[in-house]
């Protein structure tokens, strides 16, 4: 029996997640806001009149419920399935901004994810295996790809975005002499997609790269899965005054908005990151007013992936 997981099915309410009263309250605004934008492009991209209206019956679900809870449930099942050139369009447009607005190889490295079979997962509707993207996670070695044209922009990119002098010379290190073990972490899905899901998808990742470093037919194959640190590109909310004093304990709003309930994992686990600003931003909403859309790098020792797995699990069986 192959190891691979390729399947997970659930039927699972769309719910966000995230870790208080007021980030919910900017996850539901931000849900209704991404999903229904995203959608509609899966919509103009894919065929079929079953999928298409189940996707319109997510874009109404997201609509009405701007301004109320997501108390609802759109019966949808999702399933796993290794990447494959069909998936191109679909994966593209959920990594349409991963470098904000930079103009780079973006098909280059789509094909890359999907040609790396053995390591990765896109996540679509079970019945609807030719369709729409919800979710692709993968994780790619930067030295064994160095020589692609979308791993030289993608290093540039980071290079230039950082800053912190204390932190440029570490990630100059992990891009250069150590890229051999450094695995890109990409991780992009609609904002909405089912929380539940997540600890299976980050499970069949590592458990893939795991299995990789034992099956992989040659030893230099085998060897480009033994990462020791991985390198994490996402974005959160930052608050406009986090910059000054601590926001006081009597001020509800918090410094940082974790969209993806692990990057805040991944930043607790993180042996250093650093933020940078975006030049593309969202409309701004009510609930955002003091937020600014940021972009955050975070590198992590596979050393304690384990930790964020087992963390990871915690928090969703406890949502």
């Amino acid at each position: 029996m192959p190891r691979k997981p390729t399947r997970h099915r659930r039927l699972l309410p769309f719910q966000p997640l995230t870790f208080s009263p007021f980030a919910r309250s900017v996850a539901r605004v931000a849900t209704a806001y991404l999903v229904k934008h995203h959608m509609r492009e899966v919509t103009q991209q894919s065929a079929g009149d079953e999928f298409k209206e189940k996707l319109k019956k997510v874009d109404r679900q997201s609509e009405s419920s701007e301004d109320e809870e997501f108390n609802g449930v759109v019966q949808a099942d999702f399933a796993f399935f290794d990447p494959k050139p069909d998936d191109f369009h679909g994966v593209k447009t959920l990594l349409q901004s991963y470098l904000d607005n930079k103009l780079w190889d973006l098909s280059g490295f789509v094909d890359l994810i999907l040609g790396q079979t053995t390591v990765g997962t896109v996540v679509k509707l079970e019945d609807d295996e030719d369709n729409g993207v919800f979710s692709v996670i993968t994780a790619l070695n930067l030295g064994r790809y160095k020589d692609h044209k979308c791993i030289t922009e993608v290093k540039e990119f980071l290079l230039n975005i950082c800053q912190e002098k204390d932190k440029i010379g570490k990630l100059r290190s992990l891009l250069g002499d150590e890229a051999h073990a450094v695995g890109l972490l990409v991780s992009q899905r609609v904002v909405n997609l089912p929380p539940q899901l997540l600890p299976h998808l980050y499970d069949a990742l590592f458990d893939e790269v795991s299995w990789a470093t034992e099956d992989e037919p040659t030893e230099e194959l085998r060897n480009s899965f033994h990462f020791k640190f991985y390198i994490v590109v996402s974005k959160i909310y930052k608050h406009k005054n986090a910059n000054q004093k601590r926001l006081s304990s009597s001020d509800k709003d918090e410094a940082l908005v974790y969209i993806k309930p692990e990057d805040e994992i991944f930043h607790k686990l993180s042996m250093w990151s650093f933020l940078f600003p975006l030049q593309t931003q969202q409309v701004a909403t009510h609930e955002l007013k003091n937020y600014q859309l940021t972009g955050i790098v975070m590198a992590v020792k596979a050393e304690d992936i384990s930790s964020f797995r087992e963390q990871l699990h915690i928090l969703i069986d406890k949502s």
